[in-house]
């Protein structure tokens, strides 16, 4: 097995089956690890999709395809209740 060091360096398509359970418990799960992880991941996205030399609108179009299914899955209770059915 690899040593810690190095384990904690790796990405998760390097990290091997037998290692992922403790490369899962090297995360940090206090408040300001989850967020200094959705900080990480928020400029990953803006500085890959929002901030290129030759950009297109693909990177606007994920956040909102994301909204979209975000708010369809928060209202499908209600969209399942309003459904026509055909009683026979």
């Amino acid at each position: 097995m690899a040593s810690l060091g190095s384990l904690k360096d790796k990405k998760l398509m390097e990290v091997k089956r037998g290692e992922l359970p403790s490369w899962i418990m090297m995360w940090n799960f206090t408040p300001s690890g989850i967020a200094g992880a959705f900080q990480r991941g928020s400029y990953w996205y803006y500085n890959k999709y929002i901030n290129v030399q030759k950009g297109s609108i693909s990177g606007i179009n994920m956040v909102l395809a994301a909204y979209v299914v975000f708010s369809y899955c928060i209202s499908y209770k209600e969209l399942k209740h309003e459904q026509q059915r055909k009683y026979h």
